[in-house]
């Protein structure tokens, strides 16, 4: 199924703040209680501050870089996006390069939850 087009550059846009590592803009973009992967360190986190905070821990000892290469609507309304991932040390070597699915669940123009799944 096709996905809203301004779903799609709402989250376009929010991968573009990730990379650039705008967590202002990303957070902006979420609900208050969003239900967010911890795919760093196991389980989840919720709402803006705990983000952050992993974010923080994140971005401390990897230096993620993710790419959205194709969206789709699921039967239940979340948005599928197909992702490739480069991961890296903090000195450059490469620690992974694949792809993921990015499953979010969106309410209000804004991301409730996102979950992360491999590659099909």
């Amino acid at each position: 199924m096709a996905v809203e087009p301004a779903d799609e550059a709402l989250l376009r846009r929010t991968y573009d703040a990730f990379n650039a590592r705008d967590v202002d803009a990303v957070v902006a973009v979420m609900h208050a209680d969003v239900d967010w992967p911890n795919a760093f360190e196991g389980g989840r986190v919720r709402g803006h501050d705990e983000v952050r905070a992993y974010w923080a821990r994140q971005f401390a000892q990897i230096d993620p870089r993710v790419t959205p290469r194709g969206f789709a609507e699921r039967p239940d309304g979340r948005i599928a996006v197909d992702v490739h991932q480069v991961v890296r040390s903090p000195d450059g070597a490469v620690l992974s390069d694949g792809a993921v699915v990015h499953v979010y669940a969106l309410r209000d123009g804004l991301v409730e939850r996102m979950d992360v799944e491999p590659a099909g």
